[in-house]
């Protein structure tokens, strides 16, 4: 199995260098990031940027190994609820109407020392 050795950073340093990875990649491809790590009572939003016109939320999901299957494999039915409440959420304490929006979802994987093996963008990854 690809990077079972053991691990060298922590899983919270995982998660900065992932969401710094998928900040990169998003910019890259022309996003406008306008928020970060959005929290209510109903849970966190990793990443909100613009696409174009449409408003984009994000979920960033990084691994340091695929004992547990690849990162995208994580945004379980569940986890898509909840984004789909916090978007909601979002769009109402905004009033952003009838803004378009879609769920993007960004997968980084890391090797063991923290260097990035794989980042993957999916544009409009579930409705």
């Amino acid at each position: 199995m690809l990077f079972q050795s053991e691990r060298k950073i922590s899983r919270q340093e995982a998660g900065r260098i992932g969401e710094r990875e998928a900040l990169h990649l998003l910019r890259k491809e022309g996003y406008r990031l306008v928020g970060r790590n959005i929290r209510c009572r109903l849970g966190e939003i990793d990443l909100v940027a613009f696409s174009g016109n449409v408003l984009c939320f994000i979920e960033v999901k990084t691994r340091l190994d695929l004992r547990f299957g690849w990162p995208e494999e994580a945004v379980t039915p569940l986890k898509q609820a909840r984004l789909k409440r916090l978007a909601l959420w979002y769009c109402q304490t905004r009033r952003l109407g009838e803004t378009p929006a879609r769920f993007d979802v960004v997968c980084v994987l890391l090797g063991p020392d923290g260097t990035v093996a794989r980042t993957r963008l999916i544009k409009g990854a579930f409705e």
